[in-house]
């Protein structure tokens, strides 16, 4: 009869081996041991509750003993992308496969590419954030190592390919706090997308530069950055603009929050005015170029900068005024963090049941994006700083989720 305890630990075993992307042969040989002795192991046949081997088997998979041993430490593991994740696409951001004289070790058909970044933009709009940083790395390795090896008629599509796999990786490093990275990926975009002189390139690889300044503390050059790039993609608006309009828009959604941030209240309202002029042309909710772009997109960003402007009572009045049925248009991530936006202006309002309500409603819709982000812990915090919040029969049980201290 087996036991629960060995069967419980060999399915953790078995899930960060997968998560690590470590096959059955190359884990065993990491440990020492067999691909027979590992199959005991993961199915619980066989044991692992020695320490010595506990704790080797633990540092192969780069996790601490109580993430195999301890239900509470394993579920907060599980649930969030780890360093050792955000150091694996650091890694694939410093290798150049163009340098090589085989442009690659292996060739790399368009199709697995197109597929990788289609699984992993999916990931991202559904607030998945530990399948993107399991995937991301291998996204970037074949994208550089397509365009290394892309003939002239594929040069354009394996040029955007690549920008998108930059801003993949660039808005899940801000998403952990990793500016550095996430500019060097943003930075990164920026030289493929010139490569090319390709404008729609241009235009999403500009967004990923214009967040990370604004996150290094750039935000005037990111504001500069963003209307220089909406300004080039102008004159080619005329006609449908079933290209360039939606990527005009975003860039105008960037530099009013940019600007929210500074305080700069009449140029976030014109760049908001004039995004939903652009979001109006688009009509129905626009899905493609990873844009995300209409109505929806756009009011849910005024609240955005309302918030950054410190006018909380505004925010929350603006939002009230956004249709249920609008708000359900957006994926996942863009819900979750309007209701982010919304908790901070609750809490900031001294509405502080209201502010935990938003974040419950947050976490029910995308729980890594509560329990995960630093920005969410600090919020959490906070809130259990008063007095309303730190007997909040809620909230409590939340911070006790998302690892935060109460």
């Amino acid at each position: 009869m087996r036991d629960d305890s060995a069967v419980t630990i060999g399915q953790r075993v078995r899930y960060w081996r997968l998560r690590r992307n470590l096959d059955r042969k190359q884990f065993a040989d990491m440990v020492g041991r067999s691909t027979s002795w590992l199959d005991k192991i993961e199915k619980g046949e066989r044991s692992l509750l020695r320490l010595p081997m506990l704790e080797t088997v633990a540092q192969a998979l780069t996790v601490e003993p109580s993430v195999l041993l301890d239900t509470e430490s394993a579920r907060r593991a599980q649930q969030c992308a780890d360093p050792v994740e955000v150091q694996a696409i650091k890694r694939a951001l410093s290798k150049y496969p163009a340098l090589s004289s085989s442009g690659g070790a292996c060739a790399v058909d368009e199709r697995r590419v197109l597929q990788q970044l289609a699984y992993g933009g999916q990931a991202w709009l559904s607030s998945h954030f530990t399948t993107v940083a399991r995937v991301l790395p291998g996204v970037l390795a074949d994208a550089q190592t397509y365009v290394a090896q892309a003939a002239e008629p594929q040069r354009l599509n394996a040029h955007r390919m690549l920008v998108m796999a930059y801003r993949l990786a660039c808005s899940m490093l801000l998403k952990y706090n990793a500016t550095e990275i996430a500019w060097l990926a943003a930075d990164r975009a920026i030289h493929a997308a010139h490569a090319v002189e390709d404008p729609i390139a241009l235009a999403r690889a500009s967004r990923s530069v214009a967040r990370a300044m604004s996150h290094t503390g750039q935000r005037d050059e990111a504001i500069v950055v963003c209307t220089d790039m909406s300004d080039r993609l102008r004159p080619s608006l005329g006609g449908d603009g079933s290209d360039s309009l939606p990527l005009y828009g975003m860039l105008l959604l960037s530099a009013e929050i940019t600007a929210a941030s500074l305080g700069e209240g009449a140029l976030a309202r014109s760049l908001h005015n004039e995004a939903l002029a652009a979001a109006e042309r688009v009509g129905p909710q626009h899905r493609g170029h990873h844009t995300i772009f209409g109505v929806a997109n756009v009011a849910v960003h005024r609240a955005s900068a309302l918030v950054r402007l410190h006018e909380h009572k505004q925010a929350l009045n603006h939002a009230s005024n956004i249709a249920p049925a609008l708000l359900d248009t957006l994926p996942a991530e863009r819900r979750s963090s309007f209701l982010l936006d919304i908790a901070t202006a609750r809490s900031r309002s001294s509405a502080v049941p209201e502010a935990v309500e938003a974040l419950i409603e947050a976490e029910r819709l995308a729980p890594e994006e509560v329990r995960c982000r630093p920005v969410v812990h600090q919020l959490i915090s906070e809130l259990l700083s008063t007095p309303a919040g730190g007997t909040s029969p809620t909230l409590r049980p939340l911070a006790h989720r998302a690892g935060v201290v109460a």
